[in-house]
């Protein structure tokens, strides 16, 4: 049974490399998974095989998509170039669309963020009885993250204590100046309690003048009485 190797690079990353190897008798299903673990992708998104010319123009497509049966419509945009109907990654042997020593394939992974590997048999070999494949036999250089992180932008540990301070000052001053509040009107109340009604301020010389006519008044009085 042949034994078919393919050089797999990103196509804006030549310096990650991967070689598989995988028999002729294999699906593309096995090829896709193996590839997506020698990258350290996850395979839970969609992905097509595009069987190419030498210089990488898409053919035949054979994807992981539900298919729908589409014969009558010829002039359906999604076809590829050659009017080739896709096929499905389980129902399509490597060894029946090796047209070419050198084969090239486009690998088109995740649709939304389109990850695109160009891939190439350089090789054909007998197989090991001992060896399992699909396997990766050679892996060079570190390949990107499927999935980008969001770092948050650092933040000014001097600033969050001053934010906190003013937050705690101003709480204070509220607290305060509501307690001020409080007090004075509860002390008005009180007083309007217990005095109930304000006297009218008495006139201090009219006052001493009172008393002196009282004075006057005694004397007379007395008076009278000794003539008696």
């Amino acid at each position: 049974m042949a034994v078919y190797r393919f050089r797999i690079i990103f196509e804006d990353q030549e310096d990650t490399v991967r070689e598989i190897e995988i028999l002729g008798k294999q699906t593309f299903e096995d090829f896709h998974r193996t590839i997506q673990q020698a990258i350290g992708f996850d395979s839970s998104k969609d992905a097509s095989f595009f069987m190419s010319d030498d210089y990488w123009r898409k053919g035949q497509e054979i994807t992981s998509r539900i298919l729908v049966d589409d014969d009558d419509d010829d002039d359906d945009y999604r076809r590829p170039s050659k009017k080739m109907k896709a096929k499905r990654l389980s129902d399509a042997k490597i060894a029946d669309h090796i047209d070419d020593p050198h084969q090239k394939i486009v690998y088109v992974f995740d649709p939304a963020v389109k990850w695109t590997l160009l891939i190439e048999l350089f090789k054909i070999l007998s197989d090991d009885p001992k060896a399992n494949y699909p396997r990766t036999v050679k892996s060079v250089g570190m390949a990107p993250r499927q999935y980008k992180q969001v770092v948050a932008p650092p933040v000014d540990e001097d600033e969050d204590v001053e934010d906190e301070e003013d937050k705690l000052a101003s709480e204070k001053l509220f607290v305060a100046e509501e307690g001020y509040d409080d007090d004075a009107a509860d002390g008005a109340e009180e007083e309007k309690l217990d005095g109930g009604e304000e006297e009218a301020p008495v006139d201090s010389e009219e006052s001493e003048e009172s008393e002196d006519g009282e004075e006057a008044s005694e004397d007379f009085d007395m008076a009278d009485s000794d003539d008696y």
